[in-house]
Order: C-alpha cells, then structure tokens, then sequence
C-alpha cells in the first residue's frame, strides 16, 4: 500500500470507520471518564490519549542525534511530508529549535525516561505543550515509534492533525513476521518487496527466504548463485534492512549433504557468506522433510553409525554447532542461528530430539509447527512441553494462511489469525506465518499474526481482523465493507487433521439460518433483509476492483472475486424467484430459476488459473453455505425436480 493510502486509513480509524477498540493500559482518573485512545496496530502495551489535536503546519523543526536511526528519520520526513510539512528545519540541539515552530524529536532511549528497557521498544507523546517526541531503545524502536505516528494523523478541515496520544510499547516475541516456505509457484521480486515493506509497516521484524523455487537454496545449494541472482537478493536484502526487518537466509542443505564431510561444511559456509556480503545477517539452516533412514554418503554411517533418529540428531547437532561456532559467532552482527528440526510438529520425546535437547548450543533456535502440520489451535500446555523437549523457547513456524495442500485447493484464506493462547509468549521466541502463494491477500492474517505476536495478551481477533481489512482498503468505510464480506465467503480454514479449524462463511450462514427461521414462520420481510445482504455480496467485487483496495490484493484475488459476482448474482435472482412464487406468479418465478441456474453454471465454472501446488481448479466461494442456500431457495421458489 502506498502512503497515500496509509494516510488514508489512519484518518479513517480515527473518525471511526472501523469497529475496532483497544483497551486503555494506564489508570483513569475517578473523577472522569477517560477518553477512549486512538486505534493502533499492533495492539500497544500501554497508550492513552491527551487532549486536543496537534494541527500540522507547513513548517517544523526536526530534533536528531547521533543516535537518531536513518529509517526512523526517512520514514518520519515522508510522514510529516506527506500531511502537508513543506518544510523540515533538522537541527541538532533543542536551542537550536526556533520559537514557535513545531518541534518533533527523534531519537535513542535518552530522549525520554519512558522508554522501555525491552529491546524494540519506543516511548511517543504528542502534545500541544511538548509537541512529538519519539524516543526508542534501539533503532527498531525509533521506527516502530515512527510507525505508531503514521496511525494518529487525523484530518483537521483542509489540513492534517495529530491526536493526543502517550504510548509506552514493546514487543512481547522477539521474532515476528513471515517465512516464505509454501510450496508450488513462487511470489515475485516485487511481491515479496510488498511483502517486506508490509512487515516493516507492522513491527514485524523478520522474513525467513525459505522459497521452494530457489534450486540454490536445497537441490542446488552447494552451487554459487549467479550474479544476477545475487543482485536480486541484494535488492531484498537492502529493502528489508531500510524495514528493520532482518532478511534470513534459509539454506536447506538436508537432501544431499555429506555431515562429515569437511568440503560440505565449508560448502555451507561458503554459502552463507555470499549472502553475508550482500548484508544478511540472519541464517537458517532448515532440515525439514527429509529423510533420516538413510545417509547420503557411507562416510556419515561410518560417523554416526546406522542411520535413525539418534543418529540424525547427532548429524544434524554437529552441523548446526559447527557452523555456530565458525561462522555465526565469528561474523560481526549475525543473530543466533535458527533450524527446523526433522521432527517439527509433535510433542513426544524422542532419541532425535533428546540430541538437540542434549547437545545442541543453547543460542541455537528450534522451529516448530505446533501439534501438526497445519494445526487447528496452538495452546501455552503445548508450547510448554514442547519447550521442555527442546530445551529451549522454541519459535513457531505457523502453517497459515498457507494454502499448499490438498485440502485447501481453490481457497482464499482470509479468516483471521485466531484459536492461539494469549500467553505463548512465556514459551515461544516468535511466529513466523507461512502466507500464500497469494502474497497480498496473506495479509489479512499476516496483519493478525504480527498483532498478537507483538502483544499476545492483548490481542483480539474480532478487533484485529477488522483492523486488517480496513488496512486493504485505505481505510474506505465502502470498500472495508465489501472486503469484508467478501472474505466471510473465504473463511473456511482447513487444517491436517479430519475437519476445518475455522468454518465457511459464519456470517452469511448465520444470516441464511435467520432468513429461513423468519420465512417458515411466515414472515416474509425477511427477503427484503436478505436480499441487502445478497446485493452486498453481488456488488463486492467491483468496490473492490475500483482503486480503493490495494490492487495486489484485487489481481490476488481476481478469480474469487469474479466468481462472487456471479455467485452474488445468482443469490439475488434465487430470492426474487422466491417472491415471485410467494406472489402467486409461477412464470415469472420460473423465469427467474431458469435464469439462476445459469448463473450459478457460470459461477461454479469459474477457474483459479495455475497459481498454486494443486493447479486448476474452481475457485471455491462460500462453499457448503452459499451454494446449499441457493439449493434450498430454488426447491422453495419451484418445487417441481429440475
């Protein structure tokens, strides 16, 4: 989304146009009522609002230091730019600050003692008496402080204000964002660029490259890159740094690797530090869906003899050690390594995992998807057990909205991000979401993903979720509507397990049941009411289409969209036959059906293209709701068998 339409949203939540509410984290006075703070995501630890409004005026003074963050200040002068600031007065001392003028401060944890002593986090007044102050413990909390801004500016008649607001935030997980792990056709350069400035947008802090097309990242991997692949990466590399997002370079050397093979290790370190060059300083060295019955050379069964899951703990631990202590641990600035153990989505010990539990560094992080591949819930007893296995806090590799597998062939997942405990954060370093081969329209639960990792306690779906949709649509009031209907038609969320872990379309069937509940008691308003609805879902495709929803998500989503307009059609005509047939006029309610049967012809005909694992296949749309709705209607409006 450009920053016009952030702009756009932030108004927006402030006049109201989403339902959404965040709880007040400081006392109130007894005496008053307190005035209800500004919506920001992700949810803030602690904000309040100050009165009044803080105008924007064509003129401010910018206060930095040494210890003012480069991103923080590049994306606080685009803001203040883009809100109607001509000019920017940057000085380096507030006496240098000229009387009058707006000051706006920017700058480390000595700026202000409200800073949290948590990494990331960031301490943000706006008010008439001090002006903005933005003081971080970091640089990642500068630009997150930056990013809390960007949601409080307020149109203030033909200009801009900022609401009063004090906020003292920080992340509860130190590891937030995305893995790019989904298998079948892979996103984009300028996708995943979308990607990384959305995270950025977020406070989401890490995108794992992890892309199944990538031969040099797991069939290829000893292979250096060519160059023009690297200049590719570097560019990935540079646009995740200027988002504070840490670009971790996923090598998955588990197919073919020789373990004890000094050429091998080197091979792998050879790797990393040609991406090292390129400025990455975040590593992964996954071993997921491989083999550990058999070894790739005998010189491994020679090492660590037969070949099983102790065997493949020892393998595994003498690499991933090898590789922490000669090269993480000896290149300036690189975060601890992470891995994804063979045994990632289970809770029972093992002779594999007892060798990581045992041997493996400490500083080394272990993935895990939860209790299964796809899991329907993640609660704080599995996350503890699963620690204790370990031995360690473990980092969650959530397998959604990710729509590879079979049982999510022709589906959007657009449900929110939901059915996980507040208080994982006691047992978990962090979440990375594995989104969609759709990258744009993984954001509406990437969106919920980076709020509850931020702030598990205080998250909220049914407020988050909102918060999501309005963000796509630049906060439009019109456009979120039609968004979210349209993604109530794709909520079904299937897991690995026998059934779905969120069901199909909950507030259109809640509202089919009600119809049907009315219409046999012989009330028959009831059409009238549905039929709004049923216009709604016929005319949300083309609000979206319009310019004012992110035209990623609109090409994402293209052939779900075309077919809700032909399912939406059909909907309408079903009820009017209805009518027709209640008014005594069989013709033209068989005329109707006739044309309804069409509709839903075209609407079931409608083809997602090859964009996935499971190639073509009917985009599914409100599926066992709106299809079994229109089935029941038909039999109503005309008895006689097809």
């Amino acid at each position: 989304m450009t920053l016009l339409g952030r702009t756009r949203l932030a108004a927006a939540f402030a006049a109201g146009a989403v339902a959404a509410t965040v709880a007040l984290a400081q006392p109130a006075s007894a005496s008053a009522a307190p005035a209800e703070p500004p919506v920001v995501s992700p949810t803030p630890q602690q904000i309040s609002r100050v009165p009044g409004e803080l105008k924007v005026p064509s003129t401010v003074v910018l206060l930095v230091d040494q210890t003012t963050d480069a991103a923080a200040k590049d994306l606080l002068t685009s803001l203040l730019q883009a809100h109607g600031v001509k000019r920017i007065i940057t000085v380096g001392s507030a006496a240098e600050a000229q009387h009058g003028l707006l000051l706006v401060r920017l700058g480390g944890p000595d700026l202000s003692s409200q800073v949290p002593e948590q990494a990331e986090g960031y301490a943000l007044t706006v008010s008439r008496l001090s002006g903005i102050m933005i003081g971080g413990r970091d640089g990642a909390g500068q630009y997150y402080g930056v990013q809390t801004l960007r949601q409080l500016f307020v149109r203030s008649g033909a200009g801009w204000a900022v609401s009063g607001a004090t906020v003292r935030d920080w992340p509860n997980m130190a590891l937030r964002g995305s893995i790019e792990g989904f298998y079948g056709p892979p996103w984009t350069t300028e996708a995943r660029l979308h990607q990384i400035e959305f995270l950025g947008e977020t406070k989401a802090n890490t995108y794992v490259y992890s892309a199944k097309d990538d031969a040099y990242l797991r069939a290829q991997w000893r292979d250096p890159y060519p160059q023009q692949d690297l200049a590719t990466l570097g560019q990935l590399v540079g646009a995740a740094t200027a988002h504070h997002v840490d670009f971790t370079y996923a090598l998955s050397p588990g197919v073919s690797i020789c373990f004890s093979s000094p050429e091998d290790i080197a091979a792998v370190k050879a790797k990393f530090q040609s991406v090292y060059d390129l400025g990455v300083r975040a590593f992964s060295l996954p071993f997921d869906d491989i083999s550990y019955t058999k070894w790739n050379c005998d010189s491994d069964q020679a090492t660590y003899g037969d070949p099983g899951q102790a065997a493949a703990g020892k393998a595994q631990v003498s690499l991933l050690n090898a590789i922490t202590n000669d090269f993480v641990k000896t290149h300036e600035g690189v975060r601890a390594l992470q891995t994804v153990p063979t045994e990632y989505s289970d809770l029972e010990d093992s002779p594999y995992k007892t060798e990581l539990r045992e041997n493996l560094d400490p500083s080394v992080v272990v993935q895990w998807t939860g209790t299964a591949v796809v899991p329907p819930s993640v609660t704080n007893d599995e996350a503890k057990q699963v620690s204790t296995v370990y031995g360690r806090k473990v980092f969650l590799w959530d397998n959604y909205p990710v729509n590879d597998y079979d049982e999510s062939a022709g589906r959007l997942l657009l449900a929110p991000y939901d059915h996980r405990d507040a208080g994982l954060s006691q047992y978990l370093d962090g979440i990375v979401s594995n989104p969609m081969n759709q990258e744009a329209a993984s954001e509406i639960a990437e969106f919920g993903v980076a709020d509850f990792s931020w702030n598990d306690t205080g998250y909220s779906a049914e407020r988050s979720w909102p918060q999501a949709l309005a963000r796509l649509a630049g906060g439009d009031p019109e456009a979120t509507r039609a968004l979210t209907v349209f993604a109530d038609l794709e909520h079904y969320a299937p897991s690995s397990g026998p059934g779905p872990w969120q069901p199909q379309a909950p507030v259109l069937a809640a509202k089919t049941a009600e119809f049907w509940q009315r219409w046999n008691a012989g009330d028959h308003e009831a059409l009238a009411d549905l039929r709004v609805y049923a216009e709604q879902i016929r005319d949300a495709a083309p609000v979206i289409r319009d310019g004012r929803v992110d035209s990623a998500f609109a090409t994402d989503a293209a052939p779900w969209l075309d077919a809700t307009a032909l399912w939406g059609k059909a909907m309408v005509t079903r009820l009017d036959a209805l009518a027709a047939a209640a008014e005594g006029d069989q013709d033209k309610a068989q005329q109707l059906t006739a044309t309804g049967d069409a509709l839903v012809t075209q609407a079931q005909a409608v083809k997602t293209g090859n964009t996935n694992r499971w190639g073509i296949h009917q985009a599914l749309v409100g599926d066992g709701v709106l299809d079994t709705f229109l089935d029941q209607a038909r039999t109503a409006a005309s008895p006689d068998p097809r």
